[in-house]
């Protein structure tokens, strides 16, 4: 029953989602398979955790849309999340809500799970905040360079601490909502594991995943095959098939490496 009752609160949710463009076809279903897992195998704590992230992720990369709007050339896809961003940024998280089944009493699957979302949410809300930064960023592989807005692997502190924040807003609900005797360790465990991932997020952009080039606006671009401006971009850097997908899995990955060696430790 409560796999059932998951499975129509995500149908309903990814609907939604849909219906205002924060979700195109691809998107909404892979939302809701991952959201019938995670609400349906996890329940309500599980539930509001993935949704804390998905409103104030869409809900960012809406705001200040004016301002944001010429750094859009730069990121390879908008704010209508498709199945690639949808499981980049929920696999890990859904995975271990399916874990879950399997080990129930386990609190190291909660903090793997609550990580993954931390490590995420710090991620995106350090490029939807961070770009919002009246200095330009410096690549976090030599702080001395200074980037253009938007750039991948650029940092800034505004920027770090907006990533600060969005780990925290996750690792206090996690905090909360799970019965612990020592809900402390946990909000500190998972909000480092997911400041961590978002960092780590920046190193792989500033070094390992593929970037492209615009001939036509002279512009460094996640955009391919085809730029904005609808000229074919050039690769440049990077291993072509580290798009920013597999990046943002990666980041929810290493949110969830670091929390669970801390809770070890």
């Amino acid at each position: 029953m409560q796999l059932l009752l998951g499975f129509l609160l995500a149908l309903l949710i990814a609907f939604l989602a849909y219906k205002a463009h924060s979700l195109n076809k691809s998107g909404a279903v892979a939302a809701a398979f991952t959201g019938t897992i995670i609400f349906g195998v996890g329940g309500l704590s599980w539930a509001i955790l993935l949704l804390t992230f998905f409103i104030t992720s869409s809900a960012l990369s809406r705001a200040f849309k004016k301002r944001k709007a010429k750094l859009e050339e730069k990121f390879s896809k908008g704010h209508e999340r498709d199945a690639g961003q949808v499981f980049g940024n929920g696999g890990i998280a859904t995975f271990f809500a399916a874990l879950h089944y399997f080990y129930p009493n386990e609190p190291w699957v909660w903090i793997g799970f609550a990580a993954s979302l931390a490590a995420v949410n710090a991620d995106t809300w350090a490029t939807e905040l961070g770009v919002l930064n009246p200095n330009p960023p410096r690549m976090i592989t030599n702080l001395t360079k200074v980037v253009e807005k938007g750039t991948s692997g650029g940092i800034s502190l505004i920027g770090t601490l907006a990533s600060l924040t969005g780990s925290a807003l996750i690792g206090i609900l996690a905090a909360s909502l799970y019965g612990t005797a020592d809900p402390v360790s946990v909000f500190f465990i998972v909000t480092l594991g997911g400041l961590a991932g978002s960092l780590f997020d920046s190193l792989l952009g500033g070094t390992v995943q593929a970037m492209y080039f615009c001939p036509t606006d002279q512009k460094e671009t996640e955009k391919h095959p085809l730029h904005t401006c609808g000229t074919e971009t050039v690769h440049i850097r990077g291993w072509t098939w580290l798009d920013n997908d597999l990046v943002n899995f990666s980041c929810g990955a290493f949110g969830v490496v670091v929390a669970l060696i801390i809770a070890m430790l």
